[in-house]
């Protein structure tokens, strides 16, 4: 009996609700055989060796086709890539780690202090690279060689692990992360192609003073390790490590701190990271990571609704003029942490005052000039991969929410999220850290599956997790694992066909 037309009705809010949704994941043998149907009888014939390796005419074919390849084959060794869980470490070997003055992974740590004496042996010479490469100091002045690094990191640092976005840093961001105070070039480490001098390896680090417990240890803090897709079965990464560390104990300095999203020997800490929708509809279209339309649009259009205008009093930009009053705010809510930065006044103004497109920070200011609130977001854009609509979203990443005894830490990121809506920003990422889960679930931001592990290097403490079971959760693939593979074989097996067609 049919009330009200309900089938047709059901079928139509369906297609509405569908068009919020990509294509769904087909399963992985009927996406194989639709790709070979689509090259015709003679595809379907193709012999099992066609799929065993290259075919010499690779070599041949355009750089974009050859990237498309070095995907596929990515795609392909998920199941073997970096442990993502204390689990999958327990059983991995760690060759390289172990040679380096890290705590070991499962070793309880007793006492605190550095491992070894580094700083006091540091070689003169560098290290050895493969044949056919060489080091440069890269001088990040010079507009042409900070092109060169963006064009490096944006084609070769990282893609999402559902290959629909990749990073399109920008050249003030870069300036912004690699050239604060105190910064130093030798640690802004290339590697070059001997005959063409291109640049296809960079690893960086900037000084810090990092508060560990009750110690401050001048540390270099890493920002980039990234190697070129097509050299990174030549082993350089950990030749880049040990560079890099050899050029920072010839400055004195003996220890590093570094975040990872796989788990290396030993986490210190770990955190989750959340992200909230600010444009779902785009996000959507996009399929971007770890975002679902498990809701009916206009429902979830309605959940994340946010107000048309602010309601803090006082809330403003940063100048110049509230850099100390930062400052004194920061230092008086990060006491309370055990692994945190210390920062100058000049680190303040580099870090922290508002830069176009890269840092925005606003500050809650009384009528007396008392400051009882402060929070920051830096933007990093990505580019949206094979879409016909959308070429890029905007991603802006929680920097530090605080606010004095009293304030409203919750109302304040609410008008954050306010604001950046308004900047144009797609979505709000933020870690688990500090204060933040005192508005996290409120501000209906959701655990993205992915999480960041800090590390200490040639430092040995306690470490900061009170809950060490929890690592357990990290990254479980389960549908996303067979989206992965399956958009890994369609790729892989239509560019094998076309190979294989190439040479007969």
């Amino acid at each position: 009996m049919d009330h009200g037309g309900g089938p047709k009705k059901s079928q139509k809010k369906q297609r509405k609700q569908d068009q919020w949704r990509g294509e769904r994941p087909r399963d992985i043998f009927e996406k194989v055989w639709s790709a070979r149907d689509s090259f015709g009888e003679r595809t379907r014939r193709l012999p099992l060796t066609a799929f065993a390796r290259p075919l010499p005419q690779l070599d041949s074919l355009p750089e974009s086709k050859q990237q498309e390849i070095q995907r596929a084959l990515h795609l392909f060794s998920f199941g073997q890539t970096m442990p993502r869980t204390l689990q999958q470490a327990a059983r991995r070997a760690y060759e390289f780690w172990h040679t380096q003055p890290v705590p070991k992974l499962g070793e309880t740590a007793m006492g605190r202090g550095q491992i070894t004496a580094g700083e006091a042996s540091a070689r003169e010479e560098p290290y050895s690279l493969p044949r056919g490469f060489s080091w440069d100091t890269l001088e990040l002045s010079r507009p042409s060689v900070m092109q060169e690094l963006r064009t490096l990191l944006n084609e070769n640092y990282t893609e999402d692990d559902d290959n629909t976005v990749a990073p399109d840093l920008s050249v003030d961001y870069l300036q912004w992360v690699l050239q604060p105070p105190n910064w130093l070039a030798q640690w802004h480490c290339g590697v070059r192609v001997e005959s063409n001098k291109k640049l296809v390896g960079f690893i960086a680090a900037v000084p810090a003073d990092v508060h560990v417990y009750d110690t401050v240890k001048r540390m270099a803090q890493i920002k980039f390790l990234c190697v070129h897709k097509k050299l990174r079965l030549k082993r350089m990464t950990p030749v880049l490590i040990r560079e890099l560390a050899r050029r920072v104990r010839r400055q004195g300095v003996g220890q590093a701190a570094y975040t990872a999203s796989v788990v290396l020997p030993t986490p210190l800490s770990s955190c989750r990271l959340h992200h909230r929708p600010l444009n779902l509809r785009k996000l959507l279209e996009v399929q971007y990571p770890g975002i679902r339309g498990d809701m009916p649009p206009q429902r979830a259009l309605k959940f994340y609704r946010l107000p048309e205008n602010t309601k803090t009093a006082g809330l403003r930009p940063m100048t110049k003029d509230h850099i100390e009053r930062v400052r004194r705010l920061l230092q008086a809510n990060l006491s309370k942490f055990h692994l945190k930065a210390g920062w100058s006044r000049e680190e303040v103004a580099h870090w922290l005052l508002p830069r176009e497109d890269v840092i925005d920070t606003y500050v809650v200011e009384a009528d007396d000039g008392a400051l009882t609130g402060v929070v920051s977001f830096y933007g990093i854009s990505s580019k949206v991969l094979n879409h016909r609509l959308h070429g890029s979203v905007r991603a802006a990443h929680l920097f530090y929410a605080t606010s004095a005894a009293g304030g409203d830490l919750v109302q304040l990121a609410e008008d954050a999220l306010v604001l950046l809506k308004s900047k144009g920003f797609d979505i709000v990422i933020a870690a688990d850290v500090m204060d933040n889960n005192r508005f996290l679930e409120q501000l209906k931001f959701s655990f993205s599956g992915k999480w960041l592990h800090y590390y200490l290097y040639n430092w040995r403490c306690p470490t900061l997790i009170s809950e060490p079971v929890t690592l357990g959760l990290i990254l479980k693939f389960k549908k996303d694992s067979r989206t992965i593979l399956s958009r890994a074989c369609n790729t892989w097996l239509n560019i094998k066909i076309q190979l294989t067609i190439l040479s007969t």
